[in-house]
């Protein structure tokens, strides 16, 4: 299968650069245990970006409490992920992967705040960084 993102590494070299977590969140699709993610109840001032490759993914203005137990967000940085049909464990759902390196981020539903844009990025903190923003 040919890999269509710019960031192409082999798993053997994922292995070795990401923690066993990330890995299998990132790389084997996996998902962390509700209300345990170290970004679900975080609320500062930043971006959050590919725990992968580093590439934007999300700002903080757009992020929300969903109570769904991780990280939420209304909106993604423009180009920043890719969509995939997900049809595992008998539902339809849409995969979010970074558009740079295809790593797994989550899902996105359309239950979000209708206010903005209605959507619900539902994203494994094991999956993303933060970059706090800088004091002016």
């Amino acid at each position: 299968m040919e890999n269509k993102f710019t960031l192409n590494k082999s798993e053997e070299e994922w292995k070795k650069e990401l923690y066993p977590e990330e890995y299998y969140v990132l790389r084997q699709k996996g998902t962390e245990r509700p209300f345990t993610g170290k970004y679900n109840l975080h609320f500062e001032n930043g971006d959050y970006h590919c725990k992968a490759c580093n590439t934007k993914l999300f700002e903080s203005e757009n992020k929300f409490e969903s109570g769904c137990g991780w990280p939420s967000f209304d909106q993604a940085v423009e180009g920043a992920i890719e969509y995939i049909r997900d049809t595992t464990h008998g539902m339809i759902r849409t995969e979010t992967v970074c558009a740079n390196c295809g790593s797994h981020l989550g899902h996105v539903f359309n239950d979000g705040p209708q206010e903005t844009t209605g959507q619900r990025y539902c994203i494994n903190s094991v999956s993303i960084g933060f970059n706090p923003e800088e004091e002016k």
